[in-house]
């Protein structure tokens, strides 16, 4: 898991079908933690499913690869990263 802040909304034309009520965002991954608070972050950018109506700025868990997807089983969805977790504070020791 990483994590990100949204940075935009992906629209599509045409979509796979099982992903009709799908809501799409670009985000960018944060590479250091020392970064955190840079605009823009400089990591890089990803389109994930949001499963958590992040907003933009928002900063967010992001799972990728099969476990991306382990939310939607036993159905099967084409991703490869989803946002699970809107993130409110992160403290450090």
């Amino acid at each position: 898991m990483k994590i990100a802040r949204t940075i935009g909304t992906v629209t599509l034309s045409k979509i796979h079908p099982t992903m009709t009520s799908a809501k799409l965002r670009c985000v960018e991954v944060v590479e250091s933690i020392d970064s955190i608070h840079d605009e823009p972050l400089g990591g890089e950018t990803v389109v994930a499913w949001d499963l958590c109506s992040s907003g933009i700025g928002d900063l967010v868990a992001l799972a990728e690869g099969p476990e991306s997807a382990q939310p939607f089983r036993p159905d099967i969805k084409p991703l490869d990263a989803s946002i699970v977790a809107l993130l409110d504070q992160i403290d450090l020791k």
